[in-house]
């Protein structure tokens, strides 16, 4: 992420310096006004889904005094939610869409807090063979020949630009076949795995809420380990030039606890049946000191 070590050391310093006065700030605030704050992050459904959000957000709070309403949808919903300034904060998976909405000035800058990865899973007898392939898109080959049944989200989710980036990356359409072996849920990642489920399907998912689906049936993990499925996550103000309304001090407050050592080691903290989900990006090695 850094060039050298002695740029990392300054980016961390000042990191750590943003946090303690943005949080100093609003909490101060807070006190003199006598009012609870509150902000709304728009962010997709895995952070929610997997528990990420059930687990941090009760300790942020418990620091800063600042409540968080989560708006919890698919990425390309989240941003429109962020765009129209009904949030103000944007906490999603899809770094072209969020840089965008920067460059649009929507928001005030691109953060990377996090990241973990995706999977592709199916049913255990595996018809189309892909079992323990690293390649994603050859695997999304196999699928197409043999026209087995894959779910695809189908919302404009980062799961779903995922999913589509990975199909054209093995140079197939699969569109054109929806409805047929191409299922298209329009919904959230834990409705969609659902359903393939149910059908003993194919699909793509996000590794943290697939450990928190409690209705796997016949479905495992075939596909995993490709770099192409890497799934950074990114936290972005919303720019108050556009909305004025937007809370922006304590938003701020949100971002640099984040951010921070503290806000870092408690992303790496967080784990299902004691395999860690996510790994911080703003302080790498935070989790190696969980």
């Amino acid at each position: 992420m850094f060039p050298n070590d002695d740029i990392r050391l300054t980016s961390r310093r000042a990191i750590a310096r943003w946090a303690v006065l943005a949080v100093g700030i609003t909490m101060l605030t807070g006190a003199v006004s006598g009012e609870r704050q509150t902000i709304t992050v728009a962010s997709t459904t895995s952070t929610e889904n997997s528990g990420l959000f059930a687990y941090l957000l009760p300790l942020f709070t418990a620091e800063t005094g600042i409540d968080v309403r989560v708006v919890a949808v698919g990425t390309g919903q989240a941003i429109r939610v962020a765009a129209n300034g009904d949030a103000d904060v944007l906490f999603v998976h899809h770094p072209p869409s969020e840089q965008k909405f920067v460059a649009d000035g929507l928001g005030l800058e691109r953060h990377a807090v996090m990241h973990n990865d995706f999977v592709l899973v199916g049913a255990a007898g595996d018809a189309a063979g892909i079992r323990g392939m690293i390649d994603a898109a050859a695997a999304l080959r196999l699928i197409s020949a043999g026209e087995h049944e894959f779910v695809s989200r189908g919302d404009d989710s980062g799961t779903h630009k995922k999913e589509l980036a990975l199909w054209e990356t093995a140079a197939i359409d699969p569109r054109p076949a929806s409805g047929s072996w191409y299922r298209e849920s329009g919904s959230g990642m834990g409705a969609t795995l659902n359903t393939a489920s149910g059908m003993d399907a194919y699909t793509l998912a996000d590794r943290a809420t697939w450990a928190r689906f409690g209705n796997k049936g016949n479905l495992e993990i075939l596909v995993e380990g490709d770099a192409r499925l890497h799934n950074p996550y990114g936290v972005i103000v919303v720019n108050p030039e556009r909305h004025p309304h937007v809370h922006v001090a304590e938003a701020q407050a949100f971002v640099a606890w984040l951010m921070s050592e503290r806000g870092q080691k408690e992303i790496a903290a967080y784990s299902v049946d004691d395999r860690q989900l996510f790994f911080p990006d703003a302080l790498p090695d935070a989790a190696g000191e969980k």
